[in-house]
């Protein structure tokens, strides 16, 4: 008997005592039994606890209609109720109409089912079934499982109606304001690198590299289903879970929000793809999709999901463990979609167009891992996105040793026949100023160990004194440039002209120096390193007036013309003003084909000329004149000093055509 008991009060002390005979006087009450039969029934719960012999008051009551059998009214109408909505489902106005729509009348609806509960929790202590009482109880609590069966089934399919007929699709939310500050495109320019850049190089205008798209601010809101139905939803799930059907309920949920979650993935672009399959995909489109994958990143987290997370909240509550999983299982098919990509991409064929889309995906995936973390308590999926942005994180490392390799091992033996700037360094630099961009995730994947460092100091020649201030990012810049520099200088011994040699070596270097200076480049390397290599080009420019212009410059000379312009010797002086219009005119016809693509270095590369050239020429002149004067003098002083002067002024153009102008001014 005690072992009855204490099923019976719960181990509850008096409140237990309470409840067990409040219990079993509205069981013989709702019954409605004449007086013998509740003599019988309290023969029986006596029998069945004795602490149920105290309610004696029932059985002397007399055999008007009592409160509590108005309870078992409203129990017959509430099971009305919930069945005449039932004997509709299968017409075409039931499976069309809402609860919440008209003719129905949804506060009816939830009231009777309130009542259906309330009977439910009653019975759950009620007699074993074996005894007469409990084989009376048991039909009425038959009735009342029935009736809930059939509302939960009601409930379940308005669940999912309310959830498909309110949720807000990601065109839609985005015209409702506040995710237009999230530009789900990203740009106009295609901005990516040509597969195989260095295979074919050619001028990288700025239009040619991608725009890394906008980052979402932290107040960024979305309702995802309208907010007037909200409270509908409450009413659905809280009686669901009164009713014990929270799993139906969390299958319902979180099946159709995540089905509205794969639309928005459709709609951001993100196909749903094998590993294979994105492997085989063509470079430009698989750009694309990386771009896709970026910005989805961004708004499922930043967005969707905090959206999400907020709903889940709001609709369950208090049910802290219930909230969980269903955000968790909502979430998880979208986010695993997500980094299915990820991984597809990580494991790729490494090549260096794709560096900064991998930087850019390993960037938005860590940005968005707190966020991720605080939302999602699933410990398989932040496992798997630690994965993917680890794997990311190796990828970018890989591509940009590839990048590397492509430097170094460039050995191209056709050389730029105009001496102008070769495409390597036009492609290198874009690269390079692209990549200083990206400095906070490219010092944390290239750390280095004292073993890279020694490394580097040897393949810089020592010269590693500036490296230790240097972020990680700088000491690769800083080796790359030096390697790009190596093979420039193995690049200009192509040119048999040594004049030609330090011409190319002078325009590279240049346009290094200016790339480096007009971007964030020149903080990174410093303004020691541009020093150096202007010094180095003042070293080509004097390198090239000593290879083109020595040989035309002795002839200026007075040696071998007899010590003074009196008695200079006549032969002579006509030898070597012959010999410096041969020389001169042999260097215009070459050097105008020659290209120095920048005006300012043109133009001091020309004055440097000018100043060697002009003031010799003209004390040549003005000494040995004299000397030729007759009818044939314009034979050997073919040239005024400004002559010289304007002709120079063609040189570097490019352009050999003009050749012709100063084969008429020599006849």
């Amino acid at each position: 008997m005690a072992t009855t008991t204490t099923s019976l009060g719960g181990g509850v002390g008096v409140g237990g005592d309470d409840r067990v005979l409040a219990t079993a006087q509205q069981i013989v009450k709702s019954l409605r039994a004449a007086k013998e039969d509740r003599e019988d029934m309290l023969m029986i719960f006596s029998a069945f606890d004795n602490r149920l012999s105290g309610i004696s008051d029932l059985i002397n009551g007399d055999d008007s209609k009592s409160s509590d059998e108005e309870d078992l009214d409203r129990f017959e109408a509430a099971e009305k109720v919930i069945l005449a909505d039932a004997s509709l489902s299968g017409e075409p106005s039931r499976q069309s109409t809402s609860l919440f729509n008209p003719p129905n009348n949804p506060a009816e609806y939830f009231s009777a089912v309130d009542e259906i509960i309330h009977w439910m929790e009653q019975f759950s202590i009620a007699p074993p079934p074996s005894s007469a009482l409990g084989r009376t109880v048991h039909v009425i609590a038959d009735r009342a499982e029935n009736a809930i069966q059939l509302a939960m089934s009601r409930l379940e399919e308005e669940l999912r109606h309310v959830l498909i007929c309110n949720t807000i699709p990601l065109d839609a939310v985005s015209r409702y304001g506040s995710i237009k500050r999230v530009s789900l495109s990203f740009g106009s320019h295609d901005g990516a690198i040509d597969d195989s850049p260095l295979e074919s190089f050619g001028e990288v205008d700025s239009s040619r590299f991608h725009d890394r798209g906008a980052s979402l601010g932290d107040d960024l809101f979305v309702d995802l289903v309208r907010p007037e139905a909200v409270q509908d939803l409450r009413e659905i799930i809280d009686r669901m879970v009164r009713s014990g059907y929270e799993r139906e309920c969390l299958q319902v949920y979180s099946s159709v929000r995540r089905d509205a979650l794969d639309e928005c993935l459709i709609i951001l672009g993100v196909e749903r793809l094998s590993i294979e399959e994105v492997q085989k995909v063509e470079w430009r489109s698989l750009d694309e999709k990386m771009k896709n994958w970026v910005q989805a990143v961004k708004v499922v987290v930043g967005v969707l999901l905090s959206g999400e997370k907020r709903l889940c909240d709001g609709l369950f509550g208090d049910l802290d463990d219930l909230k969980e999983i269903c955000f968790n299982e909502t979430a998880k098919g979208c986010v695993m979609q997500l980094l299915n990509f990820g991984e597809a991409i990580a494991i790729c064929k490494r090549s260096p167009e794709k560096l900064f889309r991998i930087l850019d995906m390993y960037e938005a995936l860590r940005d968005a891992m707190p966020d991720l973390q605080a939302m999602v308590s699933d410990e398989f999926v932040i496992g798997e996105a630690n994965g993917v942005l680890s794997g990311l994180g190796e990828a970018a490392k890989g591509t940009f040793a590839e990048f590397e390799n492509c430097i170094r091992n460039e050995t191209s033996k056709k050389p730029v026949i105009t001496g102008d700037v070769h495409p390597l360094p036009r492609y290198v630099m874009n690269y390079l100023r692209l990549l200083v961009d990206y400095g906070d995730p490219m010092d944390s994947l290239l750390e280095l160990s004292e073993e890279d460092l020694y490394r580097f100091k040897n393949d810089l020649g020592g010269d590693g004194s500036q490296l230790e201030a240097m972020s990680p990012l700088g000491q690769w810049i800083l080796l790359l440039m030096s390697e790009l520099e190596y093979n420039l200088e193995e690049k200009s011994k192509l040119y048999e002209d040594s004049a030609m040699q330090q011409v190319f070596l002078m325009n590279n270097l240049y346009y290094l120096v200016r790339k480096v200076k007009d971007s964030d480049l020149g903080r990174v390397l410093g303004d020691n390193w541009i020093r150096k290599r202007r010094g180095q080009i003042r070293q080509y420019a004097t390198g090239y007036l000593r290879a083109s212009w020595s040989k035309a410059l002795s002839c200026l000379k007075d040696e071998g013309i007899g010590g003074s312009s009196n008695n200079a010797s006549k032969m002579a002086l006509k030898e070597r003003f012959k010999s410096f219009n041969a020389c001169f005119e042999e260097i215009y016809r070459v050097q105008t084909a020659w290209k120095v693509p920048d005006d300012q270095l043109r133009e001091e590369l020309r004055i440097s000329i000018s100043e060697k050239v002009i003031p010799a020429y003209r004390s040549f002149v003005g000494r040995f004149r004299i000397q030729l004067e007759g009818r044939h003098v314009g034979k050997y002083i073919k040239y005024t000093p400004e002559d010289l002067e304007t002709y120079l002024l063609d040189l570097f153009e490019g352009s050999p055509a003009v050749l012709h102008h100063i084969r008429r001014k020599s006849t």
